[in-house]
């Protein structure tokens, strides 16, 4: 299990995308132009930088929704493979089947 202050950093980084989700994209947007002046393209990026860094998506950890673990994750079912296997073994997961040879 992973340390509760970590998943909830996460969670908070979460929230803040989304809040400034539509600024970002709009800034970038101008930023990327080429038919606009240097200057306000500049201007852009500098109110880009001003925003908080945990606003940004890459700052986002993918972590397992059961446990919390950020490593081994599997973006389709938003878990670690060590819940996966627990989850699988115990029968929570339809469809899956524990193979042996």
């Amino acid at each position: 299990m992973a340390k509760v202050s970590a998943v909830e950093k996460n969670k908070k980084r979460r929230q803040m995308v989304e809040r400034y989700a539509a600024r970002r994209a709009a800034l970038k947007a101008i930023i990327m132009d080429q038919d606009k002046p240097m200057e306000e393209r500049f201007r852009a990026q500098l109110k880009l930088a001003e925003l908080p860094r945990n606003s940004s998506k890459t700052r986002i950890r993918n972590r397992c929704g059961v446990t919390g673990r950020p490593r081994a994750f599997y973006r389709k079912l938003n878990m670690s493979r060590v819940a996966l296997r627990e989850l699988g073994n115990n029968g929570l997961i339809p469809g899956l089947v524990k193979s042996s040879w």
